[in-house]
């Protein structure tokens, strides 16, 4: 019934009159440069972006920072591509396993037209920002907390030293929380203001950020890999999907985010309009509180989990376009993937679950944001019918933001986590390690376990004991259930047909001049 439903809503909303042969919005354009405008269900609340790890904010803040090095998500067809190239730096060089000599590239201006030096660098990297005890921005510390100094050495050179030996910092200078930023314009404007309107290097620079409205971007003709495709890049929020789709039906937006896979027929349907998805490098997941009194048994975390048919989710929502992964283990960790493990279902160890733990009908609310995740609300009704079978007194709570989902009296919210190094410390340690949101927040208190084997992996290069140390922390977070996945879901975008431009794997939208041109309108 919400499929159908949900499809009367679109086709109704894209049936107004409309001239399907009009340009789009973005051709209409002077000065040889379309305008690009891209309808997002959602905008991040600042730019500053070490600050803002959101889904929502890595698309917007992708086209404005660049980091040191690059990974190319589009080297692989399905635009997961994990090879690193050079970027912001020419070179690097490993001296030891804790410490790494980048050279950067010369003549890369700032958009205030300041040139990069490793000065930049090192104030993007230094200690109290991203690392350190008195971290200004605490969630950069699961990625740079091994850090120890970052140092010019001369104008174009920095050394990099870890506390430990440390096999990812390569993929770490070219991940998440790594953009590079200005160091004057951060220190004449202060972190707040910085945060709304940043200075940097990519191919657009920011003209206005208005959370409930727009950002507006414009082309930064000076960018190092060449003037940028589109005169202007705004990023409209427009939350509802019916009305995102007749927008770009009517010509106002270029493209636009977050189709379910149940409309890509539908909105690819138009002559103009293309749908393109990919299966994402992420995994939609919920978290149990600890700090509840009923789900501060891990045997009623456990029941929560092993009640939860995951393959009927992506059959029901995703049309077979998402994918149940083997636990928080993914196959890009290459040799260090965990063969043989899969994620529980097993409604009658559910049922005794909560049977030993004296579980009496208590209810339990599960809560979601309507519109950040797609499809949030109709996995929600489905699992509160699966947990219902085993007997689970449950409910939805749909909220309008974080604050509603994880206030005091939370109890089960969603939450997704990204494989945003093709490695254990890049995806589960990072997002329920001592570091990540969850263990910060005090929703999982009962961690020592998981929290000993990471930090041991954090610190050890032999292939064969890393993979025994993850094998340590898998164990321990199924065990302990502070929350468990649903799903690795699928993004679909629609975009008119005459543009050329790839998704990757990532919420990041590369709208660089190597992915985004225009054909004919």
């Amino acid at each position: 019934m919400i499929t159908i439903s949900r499809r009367r809503v679109l086709e109704g909303a894209a049936a107004m009159p409309i001239l399907l042969g009009a340009a789009s919005h973005g051709f209409a354009a002077t000065g040889g440069r379309p305008d690009f405008t891209v309808a997002v269900a959602d905008l991040p609340a600042t730019l500053e972006p070490a600050r803002e790890l959101s889904n929502v904010g890595t698309r917007v803040t992708y086209s404005i920072f660049d980091t040191l090095i690059r990974r190319d998500f589009l080297g692989a067809p399905d635009g997961g591509g994990s090879e690193l190239k050079p970027h912001l730096a020419t070179k690097w060089e490993r001296v030891s396993p804790s410490e790494l000599i980048v050279t950067l590239r010369q003549g890369v201006k700032f958009h205030n037209g300041d040139e990069l030096t490793s000065d930049d660098v090192a104030y993007t990297f230094r200690d109290g920002r991203m690392w350190g005890e008195k971290a200004q921005i605490p969630g950069g510390r699961p990625y740079f907390g091994i850090l120890a100094a970052v140092e010019p050495i001369d104008r174009y050179t920095v050394r990099f030293r870890t506390k430990a030996p440390d096999v990812l910092l390569e993929q770490r200078l070219a991940s998440w929380c790594a953009w590079i930023v200005n160091k004057r314009a951060y220190e004449e404007m202060g972190f707040e203001a910085y945060s709304r309107q940043p200075v940097a290097t990519g191919p657009y620079k920011v003209v206005s950020h208005n959370p409930t409205d727009a950002t507006a971007l414009e082309a930064f003709d000076d960018y190092f890999l060449g003037s940028p495709t589109a005169a202007r890049v705004t990023f409209k929020r427009v939350p509802e999907l019916a009305a995102r789709v007749a927008g770009l039906v009517a010509g106002d937006y270029d493209l636009i985010t977050n189709i379910p896979p149940d409309q890509m027929e539908v909105v690819g349907g138009y002559p103009d309009i293309d749908v393109r998805s990919v299966v994402l490098a992420n995994v939609h997941v919920l978290c149990f509180s600890g700090k509840d009194k009923v789900l501060a048994d891990k045997r009623i975390r456990q029941a929560l989990s092993c009640a939860i048919d995951r393959q009927q989710l992506v059959d029901a929502l995703w049309q077979g376009t998402a994918k149940v992964p083997a636990s928080h283990n993914y196959p890009e960790y290459g040799q260090m993937f965990l063969e043989g493990r899969k994620l529980p279902f097993d409604p009658d160890r559910a049922k005794a679950l909560l049977a030993e733990a004296g579980y009496k009908g208590e209810p339990i609310v599960y809560r979601t944001r309507p519109n950040y995740y797609t499809n949030a609300v109709e996995a929600g009704q489905i699992l509160i019918e699966q947990w219902k079978a085993v007997g689970i007194n449950a409910s939805l709570q749909v909220v309008e933001n974080d604050t509603g989902m994880r206030g005091p009296d939370a109890q089960i919210f969603n939450w997704s986590n990204s494989t945003r190094l093709p490695d254990p410390l890049g995806a589960l340690w990072i997002a329920w390690g001592p570091g990540g949101e969850i263990q910060v927040a005090g929703f999982w208190n009962t961690a020592d376990g998981f929290n000993k084997a990471g930090r041991a992996l954090e610190a050890e290069t032999d292939p064969a004991k890393r993979k025994a140390l993850f094998g340590e922390m898998l164990d321990a977070w199924e065990d302990e259930a502070p929350g468990t996945i649903l799903y690795q879901p699928s993004e679909a975008y629609a975009i008119k047909r005459s543009i050329a431009w790839r998704p990757t794997t990532f919420y990041f939208m590369d709208l660089r001049p190597d992915n985004l041109s225009f054909g004919q309108a």
